[in-house]
């Protein structure tokens, strides 16, 4: 009659949470990630949870565990990058659109936060300190970029996209950039083009120096030496592509193959090649890394390494919901999630 009573919120009123959990014999954080459909419980211990909440009339009040829990529901994505990046290139968009996908099912709302300056930092260290947010999704990660020690010190659930180290501490979701990188450019030593430069991205940015590393790998396993005057730095621009593409050409004026690190670049730099009256791919054969909308709408289409960007932004909210959550049943290091890349041929090379 007790278990009845407490099914109909008489006696001692509404089962709680920890309830739940003395009923099922786990720990409160389990019925929690049974409640919010984590993947990260047994079929046995779901079993168990699942015939308490059946058992004692457990029903989630959202408004309430969020207050009890100090949740916010809501994460932010942020993006340390001007408006002008985020609206020209592609990367951007496809993470967004993943993202706002992966969250589609859920109670979470999503806060799109550009950071800028350093006041614009400093106002969102307050933000987090007063825990307006339950997670954070941050993209386009510098070396310097204080933000992702900002997170861990405040313990606030973090992820991610890209890496600052190959030592990364905080949670992430990555492509294989150096292999992606590699593929490219015996694509092009394959072609039988013999002095294949590349323009990288910014070198402050792990990205980029995969990327280089993958340039290189590449270069050397063809029995050759990476030439200094054969790479060219940029911003992941396209106006930063037209400068590198016209520095390599002053260099070495007779190149024959050109790796962009990434497709807005080789855009800029094809912009330079036909100013200078080299035809693609008759003279100088190109490659881009993304395989974004602008590789296919190239003329000639772009030769793209395709990085799933928009499934990136998806892994990386699974993940974050996760850290939410709190840790795995089983002890495990932190998250690193690295997607595959693939070449995708077109007529540029």
């Amino acid at each position: 009659m007790a278990g009845t009573r407490r099914r109909h919120g008489a006696g001692r009123g509404r089962p709680t949470l920890e309830e739940v959990a003395a009923r099922a014999g786990v720990g409160r954080g389990t019925v929690s990630r049974v409640i919010n459909g984590s993947p990260r419980v047994s079929d046995r211990t779901r079993t168990a949870v699942e015939q308490a909440v059946a058992e004692l009339g457990y029903v989630p009040n959202r408004v309430a565990r969020a207050l009890a829990a100090n949740r916010a529901d809501a994460v932010a994505l942020v993006i340390p990058e001007p408006e002008t990046r985020l609206f020209a290139e592609p990367y951007f968009s496809d993470i967004i659109r993943g993202v706002g996908a992966e969250l589609a099912d859920t109670d979470l709302q999503l806060l799109l936060t550009l950071i800028r300056t350093p006041k614009e930092r400093q106002r969102f260290a307050e933000y987090l300190s007063a825990h307006r947010v339950d997670g954070v999704l941050l993209v386009s990660v510098h070396a310097d970029d204080p933000l992702p020690d900002l997170l861990e010190r405040l313990e606030m659930p973090a992820v991610l996209s890209g890496r600052r180290s190959a030592h990364e501490s905080v949670p992430y979701v990555d492509s294989d950039n150096t292999g992606g990188a590699q593929s490219a450019v015996e694509h092009l030593i394959g072609r039988g083009r013999t002095t294949v430069a590349t323009i990288t991205g910014p070198l402050d940015m792990y990205v980029a120096q995969c990327r280089l590393d993958g340039y290189r790998a590449a270069v050397r396993a063809a029995g050759r030496e990476p030439e200094p005057e054969l790479v060219a730095s940029a911003d992941f621009t396209e106006e930063g592509g037209r400068r590198a593409m016209r520095q390599l050409l002053e260099l070495r004026p007779r190149l024959d193959a050109v790796f962009a690190a990434s497709d807005v670049m080789a855009a800029g730099a094809r912009q330079v090649l036909r100013e200078s009256g080299r035809r693609v791919p008759e003279d100088v054969a190109l490659v881009g890394f993304e395989d974004s909308a602008v590789a296919r709408h190239m003329d000639p289409p772009l030769t793209s390494v395709r990085q799933a960007t928009e499934e990136m932004g998806r892994a990386m909210v699974r993940v974050l919901l996760e850290e939410i959550e709190g840790p795995s049943e089983r002890p495990s290091k932190r998250p690193q999630v690295v997607l595959p890349t693939q070449l995708v041929r077109r007529e540029s090379s």
